[in-house]
């Protein structure tokens, strides 16, 4: 376990406030949040239809995670699984699984599930390639 995760908890979240790292949920009666996950600034998760975020995720500044999208009609829960990491400005749209240990680029849009341990990346986000094994 990486040390600055040592004294992680569960964050206080309050719908549609700002929680002190500056990143914000609507609807947070319908997110599911794993241990010593980091999510950064300027994030919105909208999990009206539910947000599953797995042990060890990574989500990185100005993300938007969507269950649901009034423009393209989508709904849909999102799940972003085990030691998955989004990149900068991703959007990740809804009815979309991000596999275990996937890193999406920074500036992508996540339209299709992602399967475990790849690298994705661009608009719409597709697999470059496959991540070593450790």
């Amino acid at each position: 376990m990486n040390q600055r995760f040592k004294k992680w908890k569960i964050p206080k979240i309050k719908h549609h406030e700002l929680t002190k790292w500056h990143w914000k949920v609507l609807h947070p009666e319908n997110l599911k949040l794993g241990k010593y996950t980091d999510i950064s600034s300027f994030v919105v998760i909208f999990a009206h239809n539910g947000v599953t975020v797995g042990d060890n995720v990574e989500i990185g500044p100005h993300c938007s995670i969507m269950s649901a999208d009034t423009i393209s009609g989508k709904n849909g829960p999102v799940v972003l699984k085990k030691g998955a990491c989004i990149g900068a400005n991703s959007v990740v749209m809804p009815g979309v699984t991000v596999g275990e240990n996937t890193i999406v680029g920074a500036h992508s849009l996540v339209t299709k599930d992602l399967p475990s341990n790849v690298i994705a990346f661009g608009v719409p986000a597709r697999v470059v390639k496959k991540r070593p094994q450790k």
